[in-house]
């Protein structure tokens, strides 16, 4: 998932100025997140976060540090240290300062069940498929590519469910068994 601060249009630019703990708290809302999921429905594998413009590193460092502490819940706690973030003191053309976020959440299997749902129906009636058998495809690729996305959606939802001990049991069974 891929966020932006500040999301505002460029003739109110001017009439706001923004601090790092404003651009952190909007980096990290779902209203400004550029898919259509809520990351509060999901937690948060890995995050990154790109400040840019004349601020103080310390203050980015504490800024994402209390977002971590304080939304712990969204973050899966068996990858220690999973988010990290960098500031490049060049701003963005126009703005004094600016913040992008890249995060891998489970929240993202909504979109993705969204997609699935919506190709299946397609497919089922065969809608559009000849334009792609025409140009050489064949059906079995659409039906892989059904089943990827099914996995893929699959595997987000064991990482949410996921959690510390579970890894920590099946590491001591493997080494029971060897």
């Amino acid at each position: 998932m891929v966020g932006f601060a500040p999301l505002t249009s460029r003739g109110s630019q001017q009439y706001s100025a923004l601090s790092v703990p404003e651009l952190t708290q909007q980096m990290w809302d779902a209203k400004n997140m550029m898919c259509a999921a809520d990351p509060r429905h999901g937690r948060y594998l890995t995050a990154s976060a790109v400040f840019r413009g004349k601020m103080s590193t310390k203050e980015v460092d504490e800024q994402m540090i209390n977002v971590q502490n304080k939304n712990s819940s969204y973050f899966v706690e068996w990858i220690p240290n999973n988010v990290k973030s960098t500031v490049c003191d060049i701003p963005p053309t126009g703005l004094k300062m600016a913040s992008t976020f890249i995060g891998n959440s489970t929240s993202i299997q909504e979109m993705f069940r969204r997609v699935s749902e919506q190709f299946t129906a397609m497919f089922r009636r065969k809608a559009f498929l000849h334009w792609y058998t025409g140009e050489g495809m064949d059906e079995m690729e659409f039906t892989e590519a059904e089943s990827n996305m099914n996995d893929l959606v699959s595997e987000y939802q064991q990482y949410q469910d996921a959690t510390a001990d579970e890894d920590y049991e099946e590491e001591e069974e493997e080494l029971h068994d060897m």
